[in-house]
């Protein structure tokens, strides 16, 4: 059986990138490999074995056009209120504090929040299927 290791995105800028995940999240550099053209940096934290690849292309000037394929990266926390309010406390400009119940009972409580190159991230209460 298969088992997910990581999810790899471009970013223009690694110092930045790096900053925005380990703030946010704590996710701090696992690896970091460079190469003559590009520079891969491995983000993880305790709480999982999955990691976060960044990956720097040194050519690239410009942001990325992140296009209308891509979705969002998710991660779970204990208490999406305190963690929304921690977002706003560190300027991370977290996007408002959602209780989702389509049926009229709350089945995922969450916010989004983008990082420095546009990079959309769910942040959802860990409960039901969210864990």
């Amino acid at each position: 059986m298969a088992k997910a290791i990581h999810s790899m995105i471009r970013v223009l800028n690694e110092e930045r990138a790096v900053a925005f995940y380990e703030k946010a999240f704590g996710l701090t550099v696992a690896d970091r490999l460079d190469f003559a053209d590009f520079t891969l940096v491995y983000l993880s934290n305790p709480e999982s074995d999955f990691e976060l690849k960044l990956t720097v292309n040194k050519s690239q000037s410009e942001p990325y056009d992140l296009g209308n394929g891509y979705g969002h990266l998710a991660v779970s926390v204990e208490d999406a209120a305190a963690e929304h309010a921690r977002f706003e406390a560190e300027g991370l400009s977290p996007r408002k504090l959602v209780d989702f119940a389509p049926g009229g009972e709350v089945i995922a409580r969450f916010f989004f929040v983008q990082d420095p190159d546009g990079y959309e991230i769910e942040v959802l209460q860990r409960a039901g299927r969210y864990k």
